[in-house]
This record gives structure tokens, C-alpha cells and sequence, in this order.
């Protein structure tokens, strides 16, 4: 049986399930699932090839150290997981404008459940950002933005989702042979009980979403009762989410970074450029407020995210440390300003230019096959825009007398598309 008309098997026989079933079934609804009803066969009993694979992988489990009664726990009644299968190949084509994803991210209602929480858990907040010097507000931003502070945290039983992705991913197959292990591990200490460890189509769990090797490295124990409970204990994953920010380098004390306004006649060669805030402030980058810079030896990159149309910042290391946790400037972004709003700031100054989109991948890859043929070359067309893709867009767009602010956008597609 192929890997497809298993997935669509297991899919089939659970459509009719309430969606919270998606992840591991109730002890009811498993004995029912694994019987015969009607000459037909259930998914579990179906799909020998899964069953043949999680047998086969047991030696590796018990090698890393898992015991059987915890491995045929943690399997009991599993199957392939349609909807990780689905969501792994769909990685969705479709890209959202960083408008609507901030708009969405950072909306006003997040914002006053942020203040809600921040206020609910003012002495754990206190205590954790005294151990860990990262701000509580930072905190707070990613435990919305990863699960809206915990109101949903994902509907798939990790072990199911990771073993599937173990199974019958196309890549990295060692990486999720690895974080199963890991979940299987994490079960095996009791941290967590089977029925409670759900997290995302691929893995991650809790309250602020760790991947099983995430947890293993940078999870706390805020209360000291022994485990490392990141899935029912709103303490213990928000200091797991501090301590995980102070591993990767977070700055006591200093903001993710600024919203700037560049002058007339700026140097677009500037962007992405590393400098000090004074230097920035010498090329006549300024906070939109008049404020001023509270640490002008502070080291900055000049971000555009969409585009010279659009608002422009001086990221600082905070905000690449925020990247660690999702490696994607909108998400790190709006972790920031999600932040800045909870302790009490506005919006954003400048106003996106909603005309200005931005490519899907594919189209991304023709841009950079299109770059490459005019001789403004960008390496591989992979659709991913990355440093060299942006110096082959801003000199094209030098080239034809455009602002050299190098964003891949659907506009420049065209205009290059059409030869000009």
C-alpha cells in the first residue's frame, strides 16, 4: 500500500470524528477504532506499514534510553496523521502581506489580553524576568503570538504528528527520528501524560510552542516540582520561553529596535547594513516622534519590510534573538510591537503601502531566474530572497532608475517580466 492511500485511508475513517479526535484518541473511541465493524478494517489495524515502521523503530527508542511500557503507551491506537501530511506538503504557496499579518498579530484584542495576563501573573513575570533579565513583556508577546496565551495550543498529539513526519517526510528524516525520540523521552520522565501533549501538525507543544529538543535544552521548572511542565503550567512555560530568549543572547535592559524615517535622498545602500546608531543618526535616520536614541553606541540594521513604501527600523541584536524563535521578520516584528503594545505603546508611525506585495516562492524563483538572465546575478533560483537576491534587485532597479530599496515585490515581477 502506498504512503498516499494510507494517509487518505486514515483520513477517511476519522472525517467523521469531532476535530479535537484529530490528535489521540479517547480510550473509548481507540477500542472502537482498532475493531472489526462490519467486515471493514480499521485504519490502525489497516496500515501494517506504519505499524511495520513503529515496531521497526522501538530499538531506537529503547537505545536513547525509553522504556517499552512508555513506547506501547505512547503508540496505543496510533496512525499517520492526515492533517501533518497535508500541511508538510501544502507550506503554503500563498504569502500574507506583512500588513495583514501584523494586523492580525498585533491586533487591538491581543493587545488587551496581553495586558490582562501581564497583570494576572505580575510575581511570576517579576520573578522571572529578576532570573533570566529578559523583559516580561517579551514574554507575554510570544505566548500570544505562539497560542494566543494558551488558548489554543494546537489539536495534534505530538508523538502522532512526529512519527508521521519520522515515517514519511521526504527530508530531514534524521531530524524527526530525533525530536520523536525526545517526545518519547519527555514521556518517559512523566513531565507530561500522553492525552496532554499536543502541540502542532509538526511537533511543537505547549504553551509557547517548544519543539521536543527546544524543551529538552532550555525548559524550566519555575515551581521546583520536579517536571517541566510547559503544557498545563503557565509558570513553567513562560520561564522556559525567558530562558530560551537568554540562551540565544537576549540584552537585558535594551528594546528589539526602533521604527526610523530615513531623509530625502537616503543611500539605499545602506539597507541591511550593520552600523551604530550614532552612524545611522549622522546618515539622518530618525525616530518618527523626535525622540532620541537612548543608546546611540547600540549596533543596528537598517530593515525595509516592505519596501521604501513602507515603514523602516533599526533592528537590534534582540530582535535576531526573537528570529531564533521563528526565523521570519514579520513574526519577529510583531513579537516586538506585540510587546511595545502591551507595555503601553502605539501603533506604528508610517503607514504600509498596501500596493506593494510580496511574492510567493515560485515567484520568487522567477524573479531571481529573471535577475540571472539579465546579468544581475543572484545565484541559485531557489525563492528564497536572501542578501544576494536583494544586491541583484537593487541594481536592477538602479539600472532603470527605480528607488534601490531591493524588495521582491509583485510590481518589480511584472515590470522586469515585461522586459523593462
Amino acid at each position: 500500500m502506498t504512503v498516499l492511500r494510507i494517509f487518505r485511508k486514515a483520513a477517511a475513517a476519522f472525517s467523521g470524528l469531532p476535530r479535537r479526535s484529530a490528535g489521540r484518541l479517547p480510550l473509548a473511541a481507540l477500542t472502537a477504532a482498532v475493531t472489526f465493524s462490519a467486515g471493514a478494517l480499521s485504519p490502525a489495524a489497516a496500515d501494517t506499514d506504519f505499524n511495520r515502521w513503529v515496531e521497526g523503530f522501538w530499538p531506537v527508542a529503547r537505545d536513547a534510553g525509553v522504556g517499552r511500557d512508555t513506547y506501547r503507551r505512547a503508540f496505543q491506537g496510533v496512525t499517520p496523521d492526515p492533517d501533518t501530511i497535508r500541511l508538510m506538503n501544502k507550506q503554503s504557496e500563498f504569502v500574507k502581506p506583512i500588513w495583514e499579518y501584523l494586523a492580525s498579530a498585533v491586533s487591538d484584542t491581543r493587545v488587551e489580553k496581553g495586558r490582562e495576563m501581564l497583570s494576572a501573573y505580575a510575581p511570576q513575570l517579576a520573578a522571572i524576568e529578576q532570573r533570566y533579565g529578559v523583559d516580561r513583556e517579551a514574554v507575554v508577546a510570544i505566548w500570544g503570538m505562539e497560542t494566543n496565551y494558551g488558548s489554543f495550543m494546537g489539536e495534534h498529539y505530538v508523538v502522532r504528528a512526529l512519527a508521521t513526519l519520522a515515517y514519511a517526510a521526504p527530508r530531514r528524516k534524521d531530524f524527526w527520528n530525533r525530536e520523536l525520540v525526545t517526545a518519547l523521552k519527555i514521556l518517559d520522565a512523566g513531565h507530561v501524560q500522553p492525552d496532554r501533549m499536543e502541540g502542532s501538525w509538526a511537533g511543537a507543544m505547549g504553551h509557547t510552542q517548544f519543539m521536543p529538543s527546544s524543551w529538552s535544552q532550555y525548559s524550566s521548572d519555575y515551581d521546583g516540582d520536579g517536571r517541566r511542565d510547559i503544557w498545563t503550567n503557565i509558570p513553567d512555560a513562560l520561564a522556559s520561553t525567558a530562558n530560551y530568549l537568554k540562551r540565544h543572547g537576549w540584552q537585558s535592559g535594551k528594546t528589539w529596535g526602533y521604527e526610523v524615517v530615513l531623509p530625502r535622498g537616503f543611500d539605499y545602500e545602506a539597507v541591511d547594513e550593520e552600523k551604530t546608531i550614532a552612524a545611522w543618526s549622522r546618515l539622518g535616520v530618525s525616530r518618527p516622534n523626535g525622540r532620541n536614541f537612548p543608546r546611540p553606541s547600540d549596533d543596528a540594521v537598517l530593515i525595509l519590510p516592505a519596501g521604501a513604501s513602507g515603514p523602516a527600523f533599526l533592528m537590534l541584536r534582540n530582535f535576531y534573538v526573537i528570529k531564533r524563535y521563528n526565523n521570519a521578520t514579520a513574526y519577529a516584528l510583531a513579537v516586538g510591537h506585540l510587546a511595545d503594545r502591551v507595555r503601553g505603546g502605539g501603533p506604528f508611525a508610517q503607514d504600509w503601502d498596501k500596493r506593494a506585495l510580496p511574492l510567493t516562492r515560485s515567484q520568487a524563483e522567477d524573479l531571481q531566474t529573471l535577475l540571472n538572465r539579465r546579468g544581475f546575478n543572484v545565484g541559485a533560483a531557489d525563492g528564497r530572497v536572501g542578501p544576494a537576491t536583494r544586491r541583484g534587485i537593487r541594481a536592477y532597479q538602479r539600472s532603470v532608475g527605480l528607488i534601490p530599496d531591493g524588495y521582491a515585490s509583485v510590481a518589480l515581477l511584472e515590470r522586469i517580466s515585461a522586459g523593462r
